[in-house]
């Protein structure tokens, strides 16, 4: 494990998880996507639209956990859910979003989301930052919420509203990224995103029949034809160039740690810019031999959690 922060156990792999692709694919089979009690909310967003929030409060914690999940994902996905569940066990007050169309309902607009969408981010931290004004913030985004957390950092600096922020498995590189599920074993992981992205399209397009359709076959594809149009972006390589985290990572201004395996087979651990984040005085990092993509299969189990709960306990208590 490389890492520049000190006393972190190495990640304990059991001898079954072989390669990247057994950590990805088994964790998401086999992890819990119960959700604990939660109040769902719906807030609305300046575009006369709505985000759906999952709130689960402590009225005496000092702290609000916000939770960003990935590409067609939602609340209710494993990383999501067994992360929310800790938090709660150690009385913080956890938030997880669902990001437009992958809630209870299909959103309003003719947009869906994307990797760089941050003025979502920013009404969900403005309306935590209303409802409770006395509680500081945390954020935890995965893969492509990950990606979008970053960003926001990035664009806000030192004025952003965050404490403490942690990013897992992010795809530094957009680009590098869509070429890579494009190749091999990696289409699995690409058929399972298209599959539910192009049912949403035919969903959508049944109330906006302008919007543009799909006639590719891969993420590339449709994010050239589908994410950027709609999202005002010129192409899928200007949509990558403009939204990539790596981008961002030298104006972040709060205390980040950004976690990453060499084997994640979505997003190459090579896209992860690490001259730039090794100099940050901002930013921890670690990087594992093994983990997949957002997996982290360990014996015993819950090593990410560990990870992510001991670093917001560090940082957020620091702030106080």
């Amino acid at each position: 494990m490389e890492t520049n922060l000190r006393h972190i156990p190495d990640l304990p792999v059991p001898q079954w998880c072989v390669n990247g692709h057994v950590h990805t694919i088994a964790r998401s089979w086999l992890g819990d996507t119960t959700l604990p009690d939660v109040n769902r909310i719906e807030i609305p967003t300046p575009d006369d639209d709505f985000l759906e929030l999952d709130c689960a409060i402590h009225p005496n914690s000092e702290s609000v956990i916000i939770l960003f999940h990935g590409l067609e994902g939602s609340s209710e996905r494993y990383y999501i859910v067994e992360l929310m569940k800790e938090l709660l066990e150690e009385e913080y007050s956890v938030v997880a979003v669902n990001f437009r169309s992958c809630g209870s309902r299909m959103n309003n607009q003719p947009r869906f989301y994307h990797s760089g969408e941050t003025n979502d981010y920013a009404t969900v931290f403005n309306w935590i930052s209303q409802q409770y004004p006395d509680k500081k913030m945390g954020a935890v985004g995965f893969s492509l919420g990950g990606n979008a957390l970053l960003k926001s950092l990035g664009e806000e600096g030192s004025g952003h509203p965050l404490d403490a922020a942690i990013a897992v498995s992010v795809p530094y590189d957009l680009r590098l990224g869509s070429i890579r599920l494009s190749k091999g074993f990696h289409r699995l992981y690409e058929y399972r995103f298209l599959r539910t992205l192009k049912k949403k399209l035919v969903l959508k397009r049944q109330d906006f029949p302008n919007l543009p359709q799909f006639t590719g076959s891969t993420l590339f594809e449709f994010d050239d034809q589908i994410t950027a149009p709609i999202h005002g972006f010129k192409s899928a390589e200007h949509y990558y160039e403009q939204c990539s985290a790596r981008r961002f990572i030298t104006d972040i201004q709060i205390p980040t740690l950004l976690v990453h395996s060499r084997e994640d087979p979505l997003c190459p651990v090579e896209a992860m810019p690490v001259a730039k984040i090794f100099d940050h005085s901002k930013i921890d990092y670690i990087i594992t031999e093994q983990g997949g993509h957002v997996g982290f299969w360990s014996q015993p189990k819950g090593w990410l959690n560990y990870i992510i709960r001991n670093y917001l306990h560090k940082k957020l208590t620091e702030s106080l």
